[in-house]
């Protein structure tokens, strides 16, 4: 035998055998050293991360109840744990980025209950799971997830705010975000992840969750222990298996629950939960150009993605069909259809939605609109280059049963794909109980069966997008759609929505793409917004839009306003229109959480580059210095001079540039500035 091979496999079994018999204390590293965290088996399971010597995580439970043939089991008693470093990578073709590095420090700890615990050190967090290997079915009734921090740290929470039929977890993902002390955290109310908690020098913590299949969501709230240095403490709170549910909500688009179990999931057996996870950085730019969400997701299930084509898509619901000039009344009609199919075959943009309207209340097969002809619609797109996706509620496309299988959605999804439809902007989700999350990767793997695409609304992601790259979009977020009701409040609209802009991307867009739908050309500064459901504005200015494309990520990327108003402003639509929804390389060169964003992204050579702020005016400095050798020709979008008494006022102008010039821009309040540049 090979001697170097004989010495490793002893120095192996040496490190294992020290591991089993050292007291319950086990500890593993990131790569680069830095981050550590410490499991502790004494009398309960607890993780703890420090971070370059801060410690960000006090000792915090980590437990399960499951219940199986009458007996109650946990976690148990942990016996073998092993240890290792793993170097990985892999491709990503619908991201931000071409290829994401997967290196990490694992422990495995095995227990005597069939409980296994997986622990990962990444070089900006930490994340844990537990795995069953039961073999036989199991109920869990419940779970404990902590997040135990050392002070009354600041903390942006997005709280539920607006339940669905007043069900505590019925809710549509979409919160602004609270900023308060952990301390003051309202002890009634739930909140979503991913949720910062901001600790000194800068540093940022932000706790998430990741990899959920076939077992609830995590919801948080906010307990301060009452015992002297225990902290201030984030609990994971889960959305009991719904039992009975009825048709309800908003306009009754929902399935709503009537009745819970005492339990939180039923399991078949061998099964991984999702992780528990959190991201930390000394930079909050990093945050922007962090894939945690899309390491932890399960790897992809769709062996030929070939037919998978993002790209941008005008919508008609934000803008009320608006259109002008025109010599047929505009609304959900054949004619109002065929004139925004020309309009994206003009404009290069690759799909047009048909939003709610097209089709019964009840059904995606009966009682359609007279009004509108599918048929001449699709034959239209198909000679224009232009594909069609169409609306749909959730509890439609499973026809009001989410546990009866697939036979309705592949029913619906087999006819429209024969049609040729495109895909679904399933709506009203409004969930992330068991029942739901199963049912998203039924309905995602059926789509990918008839090569059809989708957009989740009432979710936020959860890392099924990488298993299913067919689903470009998740709502979840406070997007452009909230201008159309926003309150004005003393001298200005309710809500910060500048502020909100600035933030989701560190936040939301953490956990994967947002479909915020941007693209407004009617902008206002505060003092002259005002909500208007038939002809919404934006806050902010024209760039502050138009930056949106660069910075928010969503494969399937809106343009929300009506064509009538991007035709008035064709220069500007002329460049969006050339923004990728997808790209090959993201690089996160500024930004503060709340405050501002600065990045770039990179296709083939081409460069794209975007700056966000809040009502705060800004004035920055690019460096150009991460470009290749050789001269870009600069495609440049700026606030104008004016800005702040009329929000579309804007700069447009050429230059060259080369990787040594650095770039003074100026941000009007509300203000954005983005850039092409091409070789």
């Amino acid at each position: 035998m090979n001697h170097n091979l004989l010495r490793s496999i002893v120095l192996t079994v040496m490190s294992l055998t020290t591991l089993m018999v050292q007291a319950a204390h086990y500890e593993v590293s990131s790569p680069n050293g830095k981050l550590t965290v410490t499991v502790n088996t004494d009398e309960a399971v607890t993780w703890s991360v420090s971070y370059n010597g801060t410690v960000v995580l006090l000792p915090s439970a980590i437990d399960i109840q499951i219940q199986q043939g009458g007996k109650a089991l946990g976690i148990g008693k942990i016996g073998k744990v092993a240890k290792r470093q793993i170097t990985n990578s892999f491709a990503t073709p619908f991201y931000k980025k071409e290829k994401v590095d997967d290196n990490y420090g694992q422990l495995m700890m095995y227990s005597n209950q069939k409980v296994q615990i997986e622990v990962r050190a990444y070089d900006d967090g930490a994340a844990y799971r537990l795995i069953s290997s039961n073999t036989k079915p199991l109920v869990v009734s419940s779970e404990t997830a902590e997040y135990r921090f050392a002070d009354d740290y600041q903390a942006f929470v997005p709280y539920v705010n607006d339940n669905r039929g007043g069900e505590r977890y019925c809710y549509s993902f979409e919160s602004y975000y609270d900023e308060q002390p952990l301390s003051q955290m309202f002890p009634d109310s739930l909140a979503i992840t991913p949720l910062a908690v901001c600790l000194p020098d800068g540093m940022k913590v932000i706790v998430m969750d990741a990899g959920v299949e076939n077992y609830p969501g995590m919801f948080l709230r906010g307990e301060r222990s009452e015992v002297r240095g225990k902290g201030h403490v984030l609990k994971g709170e889960f959305a009991p298996y719904p039992l009975e549910q009825k048709v309800g909500g908003f306009d009754r688009l929902n399935l709503v629950p009537t009745r819970r179990a005492d339990y939180i999931a039923c399991l078949d057996g061998k099964q991984s939960l999702p992780w528990r996870a959190i991201v930390i950085t000394e930079r909050d730019a990093d945050i922007l150009n962090c894939d945690m969400a899309q390491r932890l997701a399960p790897e992809c299930r769709i062996s030929d993605t070939s037919w998978i084509r993002p790209g941008k898509v005008a919508w008609d619901w934000w803008n009320n069909t608006n259109i002008t000039g025109v010599n047929f009344p505009a609304g959900m009609n054949t004619d109002t259809y065929l004139y925004y199919i020309d309009f994206a075959a003009r404009n290069h943009i690759e799909y047009i939605i048909i939003d709610e309207g097209w089709s019964g209340k009840e059904s995606l097969m009966d009682r359609l609109s007279p009004d509108i002809d599918l048929a001449r619609l699709i034959a239209h797109g198909q000679q224009k280059g232009v594909g069609i996706i169409l609306w749909s509620s959730w509890r439609n496309l499973i026809g009001n049963n989410p546990t009866g299988g697939t036979a309705v959605t592949d029913a619906v999804m087999k006819h429209y794909a024969a049609m040729g439809i495109k895909g679904f902007k399933v709506d009203f989700f409004d969930r992330d109980d068991q029942q739901v999350i199963a049912s998203a990767y039924e309905i995602a793997a059926c789509a990918a069966k008839h090569h059809l695409y989708l957009d989740y609304h009432g979710l936020k992601p959860f890392g099924i997008q990488r298993a299913f790259p067919n689903i470009f979009n998740f709502e979840g977020v406070k997007g452009l759609e909230n201008s159309k009701w926003e309150p004005r409040a003393g001298d200005g609209p309710l809500h910060n929505q500048p502020r909100y802009d600035v933030t989701a991307p560190y936040l939301r867009m953490l956990a994967g793409p947002m479909d915020y739908t941007p693209g407004a050309m009617t902008n206002a500064m505060k003092d002259c917004f005002f909500g208007n459901n038939d002809h919404p504005m934006s806050q902010g200015t024209r760039v502050h839009q138009m930056a949106m494309y660069t910075t928010f990520e969503a494969p399937l990327q809106m343009l929300a306003d009506s064509p009538t108003q991007y035709m008035r402003n064709q220069e500007c639509t002329d460049f969006i229109a050339q923004v990728p929804t997808t790209f090959d390389e993201t690089i996160a060169l500024d930004g503060k959480l709340g405050e501002y964003t600065v990045i770039a992204r990179r296709k083939g050579t081409t460069w794209y580059l975007a700056a966000l702020t809040d009502w705060t005016p800004r004035d920055l400095t690019l460096n150009l210095n991460f470009l290749p050798a050789g001269q870009y020709h600069a495609d440049i979008f700026a606030d104008g001079v004016n800005a702040l008494k009329d929000a579309t006022d804007y700069q447009h102008h050429l230059q060259t540039v080369t990787a040594t010039d650095r770039l003074n821009i100026h941000l009007s309040s509300g203000g954005g500035w983005t850039a092409i540049l091409k070789k």
